[in-house]
């Protein structure tokens, strides 16, 4: 990448977790190649949660929703569903993936349901 003002490369000091273990990045791979045309969650670093099917992924541990929705939680107005269609979620910006029981997901009414929003996840 090119320098910022600093002189130092723009992202410097910023590192997916994939990167620090060689090897978690190939027990990642075999994880979601488990979940391919899955529903699945996906929570992000800076708190956000994503539900989708997971359609594919890359090296990088990127991964690509079909049917995706945001589910943004509130402590007053219950968890608002925004739909994004097909969405892809950079490798380095997730902290967990999830598989999601849909039989047991279309029963909740998230309507009803109050929280406060994630917080962001510290590796």
């Amino acid at each position: 990448s090119s320098p910022g003002p600093s002189g130092r490369s723009r992202g410097a000091g910023i590192r997916s977790p994939w990167s620090l273990c060689p090897h978690a990045r190939t027990a990642m791979a075999g994880i979601l190649d488990t979940l391919v045309d899955q529903q699945i969650s996906v929570v992000t670093n800076d708190g956000r949660l994503f539900v989708g099917v997971l359609r594919g992924f890359d090296q990088t541990s990127n991964v690509v929703l079909s049917d995706c929705q945001e589910r943004v939680f509130d402590t007053d107005k219950g968890v608002e569903q925004v739909v994004l269609g097909l969405y892809v979620i950079r490798g380095d910006n997730i902290a967990v993936v999830g598989e999601v029981d849909e039989e047991i997901d279309s029963r909740i009414d998230l309507s009803n349901i109050r929280a406060a929003p994630l917080k962001p996840v510290v590796h």
